[in-house]
């Protein structure tokens, strides 16, 4: 049997040492290996307590008094639900989503943070957001653009005629939309610092494609982390492309009886939003705004 011959090192400090460190060195996990897309996109593009606010204010423009219940479709990791039933105690939320991955990531980590108490006015509704539920509610939201999944007109006026039927009598459904010559420019990102640090990262936003024919277009949002590494294509979004005026038409064929924008007046991106009604806006190359509309 051959003897295997043991290494001889001249140097002070061991082999095994140098091998133990290079092999720290290779365990060494990127961010964006570690990191969490939920959490990632919970800070970079929802505002829970602004949203709920509005809601509340859009409400009152509306009718003249304060919501208790909201629905909120596609809601994904359902944290304006938490946020709103936090906001008061008579306040009850209602959750619907399809994904029921990302509804247990919600439960494990929004709602587990309420008190118990808060967490019993919660209801979560895994399924269709094209089915119609009860009770009915004050206010329906279906934010971030989450709609835009349905592409003919047929479809968006059947989702937003089965929305009409899970409002209450004086209710509101509110929506974002989006607009502006940078969505149609293919490959323009919209990149934002979100955290600072050694453990920072920032938002990407990337207009993938655009098809003028049909209005068909594909976005994505990767997370770019402090150490160099990405998270590419968290989320992809494959959507029709519709614009505020089509919608209000589909709004009104589905029976709600008026709607109206909310258009953001303020000019400075580092300064809080200001939210009026407008009937007139000026070209943007990039804007947000909000579509109310009353039952």
């Amino acid at each position: 049997m051959t003897k295997t011959k043991k290494h001889k090192c001249d140097c002070k400090c061991t082999c095994d040492d140098k091998s133990k460190s290079k092999n720290k060195r290779k365990k060494k996990r990127k961010l964006a290996e570690t990191a969490d897309k939920f959490i990632c996109y919970q800070e970079s593009v929802q505002a829970a307590e602004h949203e709920v606010e509005f809601f509340i204010r859009a409400y009152r423009d509306s009718y003249g008094k304060n919501p208790y219940s909201l629905r909120e479709d596609f809601c994904g990791t359902f944290s304006v639900c938490c946020e709103w039933v936090k906001s008061d105690k008579r306040r009850t939320a209602t959750g619907v989503d399809y994904c029921g991955k990302t509804l247990k990531w919600g439960k494990k980590n929004n709602l587990a943070k309420l008190k118990e108490h808060q967490q019993q006015r919660v209801r979560l509704i895994e399924q269709d957001v094209r089915k119609r539920n009860r009770p009915q509610v004050d206010v329906l939201a279906a934010q971030n653009f989450s709609f835009w999944i349905f592409k003919t007109r047929a479809e968006v006026i059947e989702y937003f005629k089965i929305a009409r039927s899970n409002l209450n009598t004086d209710g509101i459904m509110l929506m974002d939309m989006m607009g502006g010559g940078e969505c149609f420019s293919e490959g323009h990102v919209d990149k934002r610092k979100i955290k600072k640090g050694k453990k920072g990262f920032s938002y990407h936003w990337t207009q993938v494609s655009y098809n003028p024919i049909n209005h068909d277009a594909e976005f994505n949002i990767s997370f770019k982390f402090a150490d160099g590494s990405w998270m590419k294509e968290a989320f992809v979004y494959k959507w029709r492309f519709w614009s505020i005026p089509e919608v209000r038409e589909m709004l009104a064929e589905a029976g709600f009886s008026d709607s109206v924008v909310y258009w953001d007046l303020e000019e400075d991106e580092d300064k809080d939003s200001i939210w009026e009604q407008s009937d007139v806006a000026p070209s943007d190359p990039s804007w947000i705004c909000y579509i109310v509309a009353k039952k």
